[in-house]
C-alpha cells in the first residue's frame, strides 16, 4: 500500500487586539503598523481545494512526523474537536430519525363535514391504538387544484409532526385565530359555530375533540362528571368500547354515546 504526504492548508480567521492610551486620530493611524497587539484566533477550516498529496513516505518516516509548534497543535485539537461534533451531529439526526411512531395499518379516526361560508370542508383524522391522534386529511371542494395541493401537504406535514411527537398544543397556539378567507359562519359541528380561516375551524375542531379545550367551543358540553372520571372507572366493557371507539368522535364521552340495554329484553319467537 502506497502512503503519501499530505500538504495540508488551513483558512484562519482571527482578530486582533490592541491597547490604547488614548482614543484620537494620530493613534489610529498607527494601529496597522502596530505589532503588539493580542491575536485570538476565531475560527480554523481545512481548505480542501488547496490540499494535496506531494510524495511518497515510509511507514517509519510517517511515525517521526510529530507537531512541532503549539499553534499547530492547537489548529490540529480544533480540526479533530469539528470532526467530533459534526460525527456527534450525524449521530443525533439518526437517532431523531429512529423516533418516529408510525400508525397502524389498520387505524381508527373520524371524519367531521362542516360549511365555512359557501365552502365546505372535510377533516379526517387518524388514532394510535390509545386514542391519540397521529394524522389529518383535509378536503375541501370549491378551492382549485393549487390550493387543494397546498392543503394536503400541509395536512401531510403536520402528520408527521404528530408522528415524531409535536404536541398536538403546539399546532393549536400555532394556526388558531388565523384569518383568512373563507371565514365565517360554520354549519355541520355541533360544538362551532364561527370561525376566521379553515386552519382556525380546524385546529379548534382538534383541540376540542383530543385535548378537551371547551373553552375553544361556542356551545356547552353534554359530558357529566361522572364522564370526566371515565379513566378511573374499571367498567369491562367500557375499556372494551374504548379501544374500539374513535376518541375524537365521541369527545372522550363514551358514557354519553352508549345506550344502556342491559334491562330490555326482546322477544324473538315467531308469530307462526
Amino acid at each position: 500500500m502506497k502512503k503519501f504526504i499530505v500538504e495540508t492548508y488551513y483558512t484562519c480567521t482571527f482578530k486582533t487586539v490592541h491597547k490604547l492610551n488614548d482614543l484620537n486620530d494620530q493613534e489610529l493611524s498607527k494601529i496597522n503598523s502596530r505589532t503588539d497587539g493580542e491575536v485570538e484566533v476565531i475560527d480554523v477550516k481545512l481548505n480542501n481545494r488547496k490540499t494535496k498529496k506531494i510524495g511518497e513516505i515510509k511507514d517509519s518516516q510517517k511515525k517521526n512526523i510529530k507537531i512541532s509548534s503549539p499553534t499547530d497543535h492547537n489548529l490540529s485539537n480544533k480540526i479533530q474537536n469539528n470532526k467530533t461534533s459534526k460525527l456527534n451531529d450525524a449521530t443525533r439526526i439518526k437517532i431523531k430519525n429512529n423516533l418516529r411512531f408510525k400508525m397502524p395499518d389498520r387505524r381508527k379516526g373520524y371524519i367531521q363535514k362542516a360549511q365555512i361560508g359557501d365552502h365546505k370542508v372535510y377533516l379526517h383524522t387518524g388514532e394510535y391504538n390509545d386514542g391519540k391522534i397521529g394524522e389529518i386529511f383535509i378536503d375541501t371542494n370549491k378551492e382549485g387544484e393549487l390550493v387543494k395541493a397546498m392543503m394536503n401537504n400541509f395536512a401531510i406535514a403536520i402528520s408527521l409532526g404528530l408522528q415524531y411527537g409535536v404536541p398536538l398544543d403546539e399546532y393549536v397556539d400555532a394556526f388558531l385565530d388565523t384569518k383568512f378567507e373563507p371565514s365565517g359562519n360554520v354549519i355541520g359541528n355541533d360544538r362551532i359555530l364561527s370561525a376566521s380561516s379553515i386552519l382556525d375551524y380546524v385546529f379548534r375542531e382538534l383541540a376540542i375533540s383530543y385535548l378537551g379545550k371547551e373553552d375553544l367551543a361556542h356551545t356547552p358540553s353534554i359530558a357529566t362528571s361522572k364522564t370526566n372520571s371515565i379513566e378511573d372507572a374499571d367498567d369491562k366493557f367500557l375499556k372494551i368500547v374504548k379501544n374500539i371507539t374513535s376518541k375524537g368522535f365521541v369527545r372522550s364521552n363514551y358514557e354519553e354515546k352508549l345506550v344502556d340495554l342491559s334491562d330490555v329484553r326482546i322477544n324473538l319467537k315467531s308469530k307462526n
